[in-house]
Formats: C-alpha cells, structure tokens, sequence
C-alpha cells in the first residue's frame, strides 16, 4: 500500500488498489455525508492516473430553469476536458451526448495503461432532471468505456439517496453495472486519535471523546482544529465567534435534498427530542401527515447518517425511534443555535446543567456508534439484537436502559447504562438502588426471554470508583475500549 497522505481508510484504500490492478474496466459509486472525505480519498489514491476529472456545482436558491442548469453545469464540464486536453477550437456541448462524446475524444488521446474518471458531486452535475445525464452515462459505459478494458468510471455524490436511486439501485441502463460501491464513514474514535497524533495534538482520550461529540468524526471539520489553542478555545473559534456557522449548519442539508427547508424542520425537531420521536410524533410537531413524504424523507436523512433508526422496546408493541445522530448538526442545535451572541463560550458553558445534558445524550451516541468495540470488550459474538428499553407507561414504576445487547449464543442480556463524567463516576446508595430497579423491572418484563441470564453493564468515560455501592455493577467498560 502507497503512503498516503491519510489516516484510516486502510479497506477503501485497498479496494481502490484493486481496481487499479484489474485488467478489465471498473465501475465505482461512492457516497457518504458531505464533508466526510471521499472527494480527498479518490484523488489522493487516484491522482496520478486521474485522465479527467471534474465536478457539479450546486446553485444556491437556484431560481434557473431545468434548461438553463443544465447548460451551466455542461459549461463547467466543458471546462474541465479544456483542463485535460481538448482543442479550445472545439466549441462548448450543448447535450450530454455530446459532453460524454468529448469525454471520449480525450481519453482515446491518453497513453496510460489505467485511466481514471472522476465524476464529483454527480448528482449536482445531473440536476433535478437527472434522466439524461444518467441515460448518457450508462450509454458511455455500456457503448464504449466498460470495452477498453483500462478505464476506472468513478462517481460520487453525498446526496446518498440520489446515489443509491439513480445509479446503485438504478434498474435502467446502469442496472448491475457497478463493480464496487462505497459508503465512507466518518472516523472511529481510534482514526481521530492518530490523526490527533499525526497533527501533534496532544488531547487525551477524554478530550478526544469531547472534540467527536462536538464536531463528529468528520475530517473537514477536525481540520479546523488547532494544535496552539485547547480544546475548549478551538470550540469557541469555531463555533461561538464565528458568524458563518449557521451557514455551516445549513449547508449540510442545502445541496443535498430537494426542499432542505423541510429536512431543517426535521432536523431542528429531532434536535429538540433528543432521546428520539415516532415518525407520527415528528409528522404531529410539524403539522404534516405522516405518509410517503415523510417517510422518503426520514430514509433520505438516515441513509446519509444523519438520523439513525433503533427499536424501543416495553410498551404493548415495538416502535421505531428516529434519532438525532450527526454530532456537528446536534452540537450546534442544543448549544450554538439560541445562545447569546455576546458573552456566550464553551468555557463558561462547560460542567454547566446544560452541558452535562449534551454531553450525556451525545455519550449514549457515541457508544452506539462504537457497538462493535463494546461488543469487543464485553467478549460477546454475534448478537441477535440491540435496542434500548423502558418500561410500560401504566407500569407501577418507570425504568428505562440505555442499551439491552442480547446474546443468544450463552444466552445473556447485557444491560448497559451508559455514563458521561469527567472523573470516575460514583454510585451512591440511592443511584446503586435505582440501577437494581431496572434490572428488577426488566427481568419481570415481557421482554426479557426467562432462559437468558442477565449482566449489568456500566459504560462511562473514566471507570466506576470502587465503593460500598459499585459490588452491584457486573461489567465496567470505559471509553479506552471505544479506541480499540
């Protein structure tokens, strides 16, 4: 493997590696949140064999017709085949026919043995009169580029739900033509501490915990980070002094949804729950019904990361919990949104009520994302379901878990109660109590399968303090085992 200039991606990098050795011509789509990376990682690894490459420019408040879009994105496509060899006497497309056509031209002119094409930002190139964009492409790839045999197609997009409706699930002339597709994540916790390192911060873990609730594992927001100020000054940097954050916010979702003000709404609601609403509770908040168009949009916004499903388990049935889970977009709604626009920063917010309340729900977030390294450190294997728990609300007493993993294969439910401190966290005498009422209530529940044994978990930052009251907790995990 090559030494590039990135942290993680060691799978990514190898499958890009992979198609650079075939000897047939590949097809990738790769789609993931804006600002995540994908746009660095193919030019990082693809750059010197990059035989065209070029992007969509999304239009704000774009007031043109479909027509005249299309004319300002073929004019920028046009610009960029001028950029890798096109006569300048050859005037401008006024198709995508004839766009792919010069497409063509130029890459028959280039003497590599492997040839990449970058199509960048596709679904902004495409527009909202995505069919003969894409009814072009399929013909450039059917007709002529999957028969050379040396070229790599490569398209990305973060709208991920126009990626995976007009090209990965695309049932027309794209349909089972891909040969590779990849949805880039954010970094793990264990990717944010080497780059941390490389970069020469010297943040502990719980700092770096801190730095990924606040801004996510997201690359372009780390690199805003700077090693000569702390943690606390580099948040107030960059999101209480500076004035274009809201902008920030919204670009997130302007570009790429259709009607993002609606997705805002969404959004914003969500952000106002943070333990999560039914799509009904969303539909009843906003005032709109909760059919189709509300569900295409929850799935848009879970597809791209931005909202995540899980079940809720205690009442009479199962409901599906729609969640809040960009840490960037849920940092800024709970403290950077309604504070005041002087005399408010993150060191007179810190160890505040309201910061211990972020910071808790965001820690329950954090550790679902990090399942795999809990289930890791608890030494459980493939578990039959994860989801959280609570009591019925006519029950006599009200209990809630943060997280119940079932493990069928020793016939085990873990319960994890999941703990945001700053020190190693206490149980007092009353809070021991309320643990074993929980437990109480969930083994006397209709959920809790008779032969399965139960194991309660404690999931905090810094460890549990040994004390009089701590004998009741079976398992501790602390956040050392979210980097592993």
């Amino acid at each position: 493997m090559a030494n590039y200039h990135l942290i993680g991606r060691e799978k990514e990098i190898a499958e890009l590696e992979r198609l650079l050795r075939s000897e047939k011509s590949e097809f990738l789509a790769i789609y993931g949140r804006r600002r995540v990376g994908k746009s660095y990682l193919i030019q990082e690894v693809y750059g010197s064999q990059m035989a065209f490459s070029t992007v969509g420019v999304y239009f704000r408040k774009n007031k043109r017709s479909a027509l005249s879009y299309r004319k300002e994105q073929l004019l920028h496509f046009y610009e960029s085949l001028l950029q890798y060899g096109l006569s300048f006497q050859i005037p401008p497309p006024t198709s995508w026919r004839e766009a792919f056509r010069l497409l063509r031209t130029v890459l028959e002119r280039d003497s590599r043995a492997r040839k990449v094409v970058f199509l960048d930002e596709l679904p902004w190139l495409a527009g909202a009169q995505s069919s003969e964009l894409i009814a072009e492409l399929s013909f450039f790839w059917n007709s002529w580029a999957c028969r050379q045999r040396n070229i790599i197609l490569v398209v990305c997009g973060s709208a991920t739900s126009w990626m995976l409706n007009n090209v990965i699930r695309d049932y027309g002339g794209l349909y089972s033509r891909l040969t590779l597709k990849i949805q880039l994540h954010p970094f793990s916790l264990g990717e944010c501490e080497q780059y941390y390192c490389q970069r020469h911060f010297l943040f502990s873990r719980y700092e770096i915990a801190l730095a990924y609730m606040v801004l996510g594992g997201i690359p372009y927001y780390m690199d805003m980070l700077r090693n000569d100020e702390t943690l606390s000054k580099n948040i107030d940097r960059i999101f209480f002094s500076n004035h274009s954050i809201k902008q920030e916010f919204e670009d997130v979702y302007v570009g790429l949804f259709q009607s993002s003000e609606k997705y805002l709404d969404i959004v914003t609601t969500l952000g106002n729950h943070l333990y999560g609403m039914t799509r009904n509770e969303i539909a009843q908040t906003l005032g709109m019904t909760s059919g189709g168009g509300l569900s295409t949009m929850l799935d848009n916004l879970e597809q791209s990361g931005i909202v995540s499903t899980y079940p809720r388990r205690g009442k009479n049935r199962k409901e599906t919990i729609y969640r809040l889970v960009d840490f960037f977009s849920l940092f800024y709604l709970k403290n950077v949104l309604h504070a005041h626009p002087s005399g408010t920063n993150w060191m007179k917010m810190q160890r505040s009520p309201q910061f211990f309340s972020w910071a808790g729900i965001s820690f329950e977030i954090l550790v679902a994302q990090h399942l795999r390294h809990l289930q890791e450190a608890l030494r459980i294997g493939k578990v039959t379901g994860c989801y959280c728990w609570n009591t019925d609300p006519n029950a006599d007493t009200n209990a809630q878990i943060d997280l119940v993993i079932e493990w069928h294969g020793e016939r085990t439910d873990y319960l994890c109660e999941i703990k945001f401190s700053e020190n190693e966290f206490t149980i007092t005498s009353d809070y021991r109590q309320n643990l074993l009422n929980k437990v109480y209530a969930f083994i006397h529940s209709n959920q809790h399968i008779k032969s399965h044994s139960v194991m309660l978990v404690m999931v905090t930052t810094m460890g549990v303090k040994r004390n009089s009251y701590s004998n009741c907790v079976n398992a501790s995990i602390t956040l050392d085992s979210l980097f592993t």
